[in-house]
């Protein structure tokens, strides 16, 4: 298993990773393009790529990941919602090769089912939601269950509401527009503190890595974000990146003053509606238990949280906190405990 720098990988590296993601369907969110990693270590945070070669010298796989000491993570961590490696459908993965040059262990939190290796390291497993955009507005309500319907339907209605009461309501579905970005990231950080969540954006590398993406422009792979203003003001906005048909729902956010006409529905139901025109059949909403994602989703996948290690103890450590925070999750105190159940994660 060799690791490379990712500003050192060259054609053929780059040329096995496309092959390898068309040719698996699992592959095909945003976090697995290269443009994703390109992005993460343009933005300050270096990125490595292990790579597998077969028996006959071609690439089998690789996997981006990022290193603080001896500890791996899959690149973009925290805010990768997919990982894992990238490989054949089917391949088997020799996951603890990984645990060379000093590195003493990989932690994952998103772990997409690709190789069945990674079974016996993976603690838990959590919903990682989808809506099915295909047929835009009507596609979306014959698949959508009934109270998802309901809030779509909710949502035209304040929009009409929106309209009549602040001004006229105006959606962009893909600008570049730096202010808007910027607004954006204030928002979600005073969410992150609202929550008692991890503020993602405490590290600088995160704000420059959105700004890059938010430059990063095509069909194959780019930045996308979405605005809803009701006259001058700005009711909701996301900012995800899209690759060929796929968008991932990232950094979505609204203005608290307004929250009475649940923004944040009135932009998901623009997004879906323009869903054909953009090119998208699937919005991937992301791991977590948001009550909006329930109601959305048409269906979804799982992701897996764990640690491949050599150590015992440290494997014990982390396999406790997991159960911790489902144990915390199922409580009927569950909505109490939130805040505890995010600060562990995050650690």
């Amino acid at each position: 298993m060799e690791a490379v720098p990712f500003d050192r990988l060259g054609p053929e590296h780059l040329d096995a990773w496309h092959a390898l993601r068309n040719a698996n369907p699992l592959l095909d969110s945003p976090y697995f393009h290269p443009g994703f990693a390109a992005a993460v270590h343009t933005s300050g945070r270096a990125v490595q790529v292990y790579c597998e070669r077969s028996a006959t010298g071609a690439i089998a796989s690789l996997f981006p990941v990022v290193r603080e000491g001896s500890l791996l993570r899959p690149v973009g961590w925290p805010g990768a919602d997919f990982q894992g490696p990238i490989l054949a459908p089917g391949a088997a993965y020799p996951v603890t090769k990984l645990l060379t040059g000093g590195a003493t262990a990989l932690e994952f939190d998103h772990l997409l089912p690709l190789a069945g290796e990674f079974e016996e390291w993976t603690a838990t497993t959590r919903e990682s939601p989808f809506v099915d955009t295909t047929g835009g507005m009507d596609g979306y309500l014959a698949r959508a269950s009934k109270s998802g319907r309901d809030n779509m339907g909710q949502a035209r209605r304040r929009t009409a509401k929106a309209e009549r009461e602040i001004g006229p309501v105006k959606f962009e579905a893909d600008v570049v527009d730096e202010a808007a970005l910027a607004e954006v990231i204030r928002l979600k950080r005073a969410q992150y503190a609202a929550t008692g969540a991890r503020d993602y954006f405490a590290e600088p590398d995160r704000e420059r890595l959105l700004r890059a993406l938010l430059h990063t422009r095509g069909t194959d792979f780019a930045g996308i974000l979405s605005t809803v203003y009701a006259g001058d003001r700005l009711l909701a906005a996301h900012f995800g990146i899209r690759s060929g048909p796929v968008l991932h729902w990232w950094f979505p956010v609204y203005d608290p003053a307004h929250s009475a006409l649940a923004p944040g529905w009135i932009l998901l139901r623009e997004l879906v509606m323009a869903a054909p025109q953009l090119g998208f059949t699937r919005i991937d909403l992301g791991r977590g238990d948001d009550e909006y994602k329930r109601r959305a989703k048409t269906g979804e996948t799982f992701v897996g949280q764990g640690l491949v290690t050599r150590s015992n103890t440290r494997l014990a450590v982390r396999r406790a906190r997991e159960q911790l925070v489902a144990a915390a999750k199922a409580s009927p105190l569950g909505p109490h405990l939130r805040k505890v159940v995010r600060r562990l994660r995050s650690r």
